[in-house]
């Protein structure tokens, strides 16, 4: 009766998860579309601003031309004074004047038309991004849905001959939590920073189109594209970093031979994967913890180390269990304190919840080495 009572409660906490989550994602939905409609709204009024400067700059240039002769009639007037009777050269000179108090009124509007554009085109850009941002976040909170849905509907199967239910809701909560942080910090540390990039680069393409050659600008459109291939190939790593399903099936060395195969490829760079000592399945918490270790060494050796050669070493022995990851990339001082650094933090949280150490060499210049060591036992 207890246990049923139990399972009641802890299938009501994750039904009250999954409700926060899905309001959240219909409160991301509901902001992207009023910055869509906002942006279609700017869209049409930009296309009536531009229309309007075309218009102002031929009528501008049309009053410069009628200027330019009536001065040029002015001018004549002035020589030939005696010829002339004071209401001819008075006409002749008030529509001088009005046809530049006109011109004058005419390139003001031009200029305030064209910051009116130059506005609107900014803030297109800006709610574009937004609304790429809202749609990825979309997708991510659709794949934790599911996780919630599938994988924590099974947990009362898990926990059946456990003693204290109540502690183990603690540790899903706690489980949650890190996890959301490891997928905030990725998020940071990859996508985030990469649509920043490509929104820069893409002014600097705009830049390029206007003042350089077209040569440049395809160059630019080239390194663009590069960049968004990368953010896509990151999202989609965060998206399978949530479930390796691999490591249930396969186990840990199996695993990370495939990951590296595919990580090399993809990157363009030579990675290096040895296996030492007993090629055997460990607990599963071992498992993940090391594949997690590896990805992130590997993610970091490729995107901020920019590396070309990278070396991974896995030593499974009765009572610990190694991992060395070495590259030839640019390195950086240990003694300087990184900022942002949300990647090795996350490192060393998960080797001290394994009460294990990492160790970090770096030299400027000189690639780093990454060693990370955790008791085990066999049994």
């Amino acid at each position: 009766m207890v246990q049923k009572l139990e399972e009641k409660v802890l299938d009501s906490v994750i039904n009250d998860m999954t409700d926060v989550v899905q309001n959240s994602k219909d409160e991301i939905f509901h902001i992207s579309e009023e910055a869509r409609t906002e942006y279609e709204r700017l869209q049409k009024e930009l296309e009536e601003t531009r229309e309007k400067v075309i218009s102002h700059i031929t009528d501008g240039d049309e009053l410069e031309q009628k200027v330019r002769f009536s001065r040029q009639r002015l001018s004549e007037v002035s020589k030939e004074f005696d010829q002339h009777s004071e209401d001819e050269i008075r006409d002749v000179y008030e529509r001088t004047h009005a046809m530049q108090t006109k011109l004058a009124v005419t390139r003001q509007e031009e200029k305030v038309l064209r910051d009116k554009r130059d506005e609107f085109e900014r803030r297109l850009k800006a709610l574009d991004q937004t609304i790429q941002r809202a749609e990825g976040l979309a997708s991510k909170i659709s794949v934790i849905l599911t996780y919630l849905n599938d994988d924590f509907r099974q947990v009362n199967e898990m926990i059946e001959e456990a003693k204290e239910k109540q502690e183990f809701g603690l540790k899903i909560i706690e489980a949650q939590e890190d996890e959301r942080r490891k997928i905030s910090r990725e998020i940071h540390d990859g996508p985030a920073q990469m649509l920043a990039n490509i929104l820069l680069r893409s002014e600097l393409v705009d830049r390029t189109f206007r003042n350089g050659t077209a040569n440049e600008a395809i160059n630019e459109i080239q390194s663009v594209r590069k960049m968004i291939r990368s953010s896509l190939y990151e999202v989609r790593r965060i998206i399978y970093d949530l479930r390796p399903m691999a490591l249930d099936d396969l186990g840990l060395i199996p695993t990370i031979k495939k990951y590296v195969a595919t990580t090399a490829d993809y990157n363009d760079i030579e990675i290096e994967f040895t296996p030492v000592g007993q090629e055997k399945r460990v607990h599963h918490k071992y498992e993940i913890a090391f594949f997690r270790l590896m990805q992130e060494a590997l993610q970091n050796a490729i995107k901020h180390a920019e590396a070309s050669f990278i070396r991974v070493k896995l030593e499974i022995n009765q009572n610990t269990i190694a991992m060395v990851v070495k590259d030839d990339g640019k390195g950086f001082d240990p003694a300087v304190k990184q900022e942002k650094s949300f990647g090795l933090i996350g490192m060393r949280e998960r080797v001290e919840m394994l009460d294990g150490t990492l160790s970090i060499h770096s030299t400027i210049g000189k690639g780093t080495t990454i060693l990370i060591k955790v008791p085990y036992s066999g049994s």
